[in-house]
């Protein structure tokens, strides 16, 4: 049976009440994820339905890379999630609204603040369910890529080439976006993407292009300074993963890649 991620949302929150798997049946997953441990600094009623489609999104991703990484030779261990307002403290230091969400390797989480999702909607126009999972999951391609290594040498790199520093920022961002999209088709593959879907997390990627957020924020494009790349690159790379559900295709560090 075909059913979308709002209704697996539901059926997420039923399983809970009730104690009975009632996810497996429509994904043909596996067992269910466990649970990850959350900071919940949001107590706002309002706000609960939003904490629990990130909480499923971060599950599902999870469990989906817990089945990829073993075909490569690596284990995958769960990263968790901190939902804040304002502020927080982190491994990686303090970190306010404006830092948007973030991953700190040095702990192992994922940061989110909720109004993020408000201003992805109203001030990037790129609302939708799939939008906000495309965020999500970009954080966890983050936690892939310390997973695999790739976090340790990019920074070695970025020490030794303080040049490059902005360049290879990029690349690594495009990878998590490419790592995002793997992570969407495998919801194709289980048929739980609803129409529409792809079409909102493109949006979603080409909204937050570098290009795009300087010509917005200051009026002019500088790419001496880009450090997640243009909206051209984003689509490009979050697509790639889409169409692929290759991890073999997110190599973004090859330069002969675009």
């Amino acid at each position: 049976m075909r059913i979308g991620l709002g209704g697996l949302l539901v059926l997420g929150v039923l399983s809970a009440i009730f104690g009975v798997d009632l996810i497996t049946p429509f994904t043909g997953g596996g067992s269910p994820a466990p649970s990850q441990s959350r900071n919940r600094a949001l107590n706002d009623p309002q706000e609960e339905k939003m904490v629990q489609f990130v909480s499923f999104v971060l599950d599902d991703a999870q469990r989906t890379w817990g089945d990829v990484l073993p075909r490569f030779g690596s284990n995958y261990r769960d990263a968790k999630l901190v939902l804040f307002r304002d502020g927080i403290r982190s491994g990686c230091g303090i970190a306010g609204s404006a830092t948007g969400p973030f991953y700190c390797p040095g702990d192992e989480k994922v940061y989110l603040d909720l109004s993020f999702f408000e201003e992805l909607d109203r001030r990037f126009g790129a609302p939708g369910d799939f939008a906000q999972a495309y965020v999500i999951t970009h954080e966890i391609g983050h936690h892939v890529q310390n997973l695999l290594g790739i976090e340790r040498r990019f920074r070695q790199s970025q020490r030794m080439n303080p040049g490059s520093a902005n360049s290879l920022s990029v690349r690594m961002e495009l990878q998590a976006d490419c790592f995002a999209g793997v992570w969407g088709h495998s919801t194709g593959q289980r048929q739980i993407l609803e129409q529409g879907d792809v079409e909102e997390g493109l949006r979603a990627a080409a909204a937050i292009g570098d290009d795009r957020l300087q010509r917005m924020g200051q009026g002019y494009v500088n790419p001496d300074s880009f450090t997640h790349g243009t909206s051209q690159q984003r689509v490009h790379w979050f697509r790639r993963g889409l169409e692929t559900g290759d991890v073999r295709v997110c190599d973004t560090f090859n330069p002969d890649q675009p």
